[in-house]
């Protein structure tokens, strides 16, 4: 347990702020409902009038904020089939150049206008004029920048009865320090403009709480132990003089404070161990990530009252834990939860390109990651149009790296000149701005115990002047977390060395290459950013994306839907795919052929950090997921449809499992959790033929958070140009705890590490495994059912009775118009048979909304297609177990 420096007051966070589901005062009202917008240059519009309750606004864009203005439009169904091939390349700009209004009405009790008030945006790009009743509150130079928070006094201008607030919202311009996608994706064509976070009419009595922080200490040593801190600023709103109480619980916990505030006073409020033991806690429930245990979670409440009455309330979730970072031998950086070291296996998230995702889409994709056993998420750019995501991802054990986008360091992106060794902030009126930026998204987020390193910069360094204002307002307002200088392999002059990489690679590369590197992103250190490039979805997708005159063969509208820069194209990949696995002569054959291709790209990559520990701490796969339909850089695809990526990451990350080493040729039994592990390993190697070739049996015994040696295959020399390896790992009960399946070629990839470009390592000679396609066809039989209810899911018993390998087998679970139910958490896909085989797989459908799918269609490489009606089984039937389903 480690002493804390006292949090001292910031700057303006309201209650809508915290984590969790937020009580306000009573009248307090977030603003959500009843907007309207229009471009200014469309209407001879003034602040004076719009802001005028009873304005004629007939023929505005109805919206509901928080919403960009591109995102209102599409709302209102202006641009149909906006992502379908380069449609929205063909949106005009010129709409987005100029200023567009947002107004809205509100009405008010006599009672709700005479209490002290303030208006609260937690996030409006890039700038704005405010409005209320015909009288201008706040100039663009008050109310700009994307990333701040910003706080207007509105005590004595609200009026009983109807009230009209309207922004005036201006555009970013080049070098403004805005919202970006970088080069993952086009630019939305409003530059995501607009009131992209809540809107909240803050309404209290005479004493208000400001600035609510909840940390906590743990005993490492023994986690017997914690100590809670809560801290809180008081603010008069009042011209005289207040006597005022501040009371808390956290559960049975009670706790509370009289305060004397002189008129317009703010004093710091502080409740610790030392004054109040019993926030001194014996045996807490912890806040893990979840391959770690359980994300045990407290609510704190609070109020103020003055005078005897109710004056204001705050409640907010908080966790209790303590992360930490350290440097191992070899200088690379890694993290502790709870004082136990984790290995970072994550992906990088973008959001939706018009900032659109709704709670639905955000439950999904937070499901998914869980379901993958990946335990972070890195936000380049502290995204999310709320908290929902945090929340979500305290809720779940997800750890978060919240922080600054590459976007304002390089002159393309930013849109103006800037240090080769800095990036583009460094002026003093730009230090200060972006340092009040940070400064307010830490006050918006400290509270949520998933986040585990504020990210200060992304491909370069923060200017020392930047640095050391940014330390200096954590010191004050967040030292519960270090902080992450860069997430390049680079020495600060403030704070020295970052200890992480990013070294690449973002394009193709082969199995190999992650155990074999060792110079550029292999698997050693933490890499922050990597992952072997395009990962093209499933033709049901690409159908929905593509246009059907260019669906085949790839061509520019192909491009369009990848990357930008070195990123445009999906040539490497291709070749490599072609090299590999054999051409492909239609739009499915390319198809199924890249599913193969990305599962067994991405699985190695997590495995091989896994494998490397101690000497690996961490790896981020760029990327997680996209913010609009593309091919590149993704688990999951826009439509929330998983890749093969997706399962081969799940295959990785199970908690217990085996591993092997494409590099040497070994077999590495790998405990991802804090328990030792006790297991069978059973290792087989067959030929093309499906002919055993290497059978063995082995206890392995491995320590938590470690990897050990099971059996080696170096001395493998299989007759067939392509083989098979099936590893399974079983408790000494026989349950099994995971199984792997591999194909791999008799004469592996051959890497050309001298022709390394920045973002890739080339290849001399690619990989043969195109005998897979002379594999026998194999007919799978098949069994299924189906329950709907609270448990929508589906459950499937694939047999294989002939005597050939049934390989890469995906399932699929269709509604009645046959299209792929998602979002869906199979706990195991594009799964191989052995001949004689049987295996039992069951999916779960969490927004299904209680329907259960029609039908099921299997198909696989050497598979044919086969559809099954699903008859449905007893409610609450289908349960997904095992280590991944905690």
């Amino acid at each position: 347990m480690r002493a804390r420096a006292a949090v001292v007051l910031g700057a303006s966070l309201v209650l809508s702020a915290a984590c969790g589901t937020d009580v306000k005062a009573p009248a307090s009202r977030t603003l959500a409902d009843g907007w309207l917008l229009r471009a200014a240059a469309t209407c001879d519009c003034r602040g004076e009038a719009v802001s005028r309750a009873g304005f004629d606004a007939a023929g505005w864009l109805p919206a509901r904020v928080p919403t960009t203005v591109m995102a209102a439009e599409v709302a209102q169904g202006r641009f149909p089939d906006l992502y379908v091939g380069t449609n929205i390349d063909k949106v005009a700009t010129e709409p987005f150049q100029g200023p567009w209004w947002y107004r809205t009405e509100l009405e008010l009790t006599r009672e709700e206008a005479a209490r002290a008030a303030s208006l609260v945006l937690d996030g409006v790009s890039y700038s704005a004029e405010v409005w209320l009743n015909g009288a201008r509150v706040a100039g663009r130079s008050e109310v700009t920048g994307a990333f701040r928070v910003h706080r207007l006094d509105l005590t004595g201008r609200l009026v009983a009865g109807r009230n009209a607030l309207a922004l005036e919202v201006h555009p970013p311009q080049p070098g403004d320090y805005t919202i970006g996608f970088v080069d993952w994706n086009p630019r939305p064509p409003d530059r995501n403009m607009g009131i992209w976070r809540p809107v909240h009419l803050r309404l209290t009595g005479d004493v208000a709480l400001e600035d609510v922080f909840v940390s906590t200490d743990v005993d490492t040593e023994t986690l017997a132990s914690a100590e809670v801190h809560v801290r809180a600023r008081l603010a008069n709103r009042s011209a005289r003089p207040a006597s005022a109480t501040v009371s808390g619980s956290i559960g049975e916990i009670r706790f509370s404070t009289d305060v004397e505030l002189a008129a317009g006073e703010e004093r710091e409020v502080v409740f610790s161990p030392e004054r109040t033991p019993a926030l001194r806690i014996v045996s807490p429930r912890l806040w893990w990530p979840h391959t770690l245990g359980t994300p045990n979670l407290y609510r704190l409440r609070l109020e103020a009252s003055a005078g005897g009455r109710a004056s204001d309330a705050f409640e907010t979730d908080f966790g209790i834990r303590e992360v930490a970072t350290y440097l191992n031998e070899q200088g690379h950086r890694g993290y502790t939860v709870n004082g136990v070291p984790i290995l970072i296996r994550g992906g990088g998230w973008v959001d939706d390109l018009l900032l659109a995702d709704t709670r639905d889409r955000l439950e999904a994709q937070i499901a998914y990651v869980k379901h993958m056993g990946l335990n972070t998420i890195r936000l380049e750019g502290f995204w999310g149009s709320g908290h929902a995501l945090y929340d979500l991802a305290d809720r779940e054990g997800l750890l978060l790296m919240a922080g600054w986008s590459c976007q304002w360091e390089w002159e393309s992106y930013l849109g103006k000149p800037v240090d080769e060794r800095y990036g583009g902030i460094t002026k003093p009126d730009e230090i200060a701005l972006v340092s009040r930026s940070l400064g307010d998204q830490v006050r918006f987020l400290r509270n949520h115990p998933s986040i585990v390193t504020w990210v200060l910069a992304s491909d370069l360094l923060p200017h020392p002047d930047l640095e050391r204002s940014y330390r200096a307002m954590l010191a004050k307002d967040d030292p519960t977390r270090p902080a992450l200088v860069s997430c390049a392999w680079l020495d600060s002059e403030v704070s020295g060395p970052s200890g992480v990489k990013m070294k690449g690679p973002y394009d193709w590369v082969p199995p190999v290459y992650w155990f074999a590197d060792r110079e550029r992103g292999g698997a050693y250190g933490f890499n922050t950013e990597t992952g072997p490039g395009p990962q093209p979805p499933p033709l049901e997708s690409v159908r929905r994306m593509i246009s059907p005159a260019h669906l085949w063969p790839i061509d520019a509208e192909w491009e369009f839907h990848c990357g930008r820069g070195a990123f445009n194209t999906l040539g490497r990949y291709n070749q490599a795919l072609d090299s590999r696995y054999g051409p492909s002569a239609s739009v499915e054959e390319y198809l199924r052929k890249a599913q193969v291709a990305n599962y067994e790209a991405m699985r190695p990559m997590l495995e091989a950090f896994a494998v490397n520990r101690p000497n690996s701490t961490g790896v981020i796969e760029w990327m997680l997921n996209s913010a609009w339909p593309d091919f590149w850089w993704q688990l999951y695809d826009a439509y929330l449809m998983p890749t093969g990526a997706f399962y081969g990451a799940r295959a990785a990350c199970r908690p217990q499992t085996l591993a092997y080493d494409y590099a040497d040729g070994g077999v590495w039994a790998v405990n991802d959790t804090r328990e030792p592990l006790r297991a069978v390993a059973t290792v087989r190697a067959f030929d093309l033929g499906a002919r055993e070739i290497f059978s063995a049996r082995r206890t392995v015994e491995v320590s938590g958070g470690a990897s050990r040696p099971v059996v080696s295959l170096a001395g493998l020399a299989p007759s067939t140009p392509v083989w098979f390896l099936d590893l399974r790992l079983a408790d000494p009960a026989g349950r099994e705890l995971a199984r792997n399946f591999y194909w791999l070629p008799r004469e592996g990839d051959v890497l050309d590490p001298a022709a390394s470009l920045w973002y890739v390592t080339p290849v001399k000679r690619h990989a043969d495994l195109t005998a897979l396609a002379r594999l026998p066809e194999a007919r799978v039989a098949v069994e299924a059912s189906a329950t709907g209810g609270p448990s929508a899911g589906v459950r499937v018993r694939l047999a294989n009775p002939t005597g050939a390998l049934a390989f890469f087998v995906e399932l699929r679970a269709l509604d009645a118009g046959g299209n792929t139910v998602v979002p869906v958490l199979w706990d195991d896909n594009y799964v191989s048979l052995l001949p004689g085989e049987a295996r039992e797989l069951v999916a779960r459908f969490p927004l299904a909304g209680g329907k259960p799918p029609a039908r099921l269609e299997v198909s696989g490489w050497n598979v044919p297609v086969t559809a099954v009606a699903l008859a449905p089984e007893p409610a609450g039937a289908v349960a997904v177990g095992g280590a991944h389903d905690r």
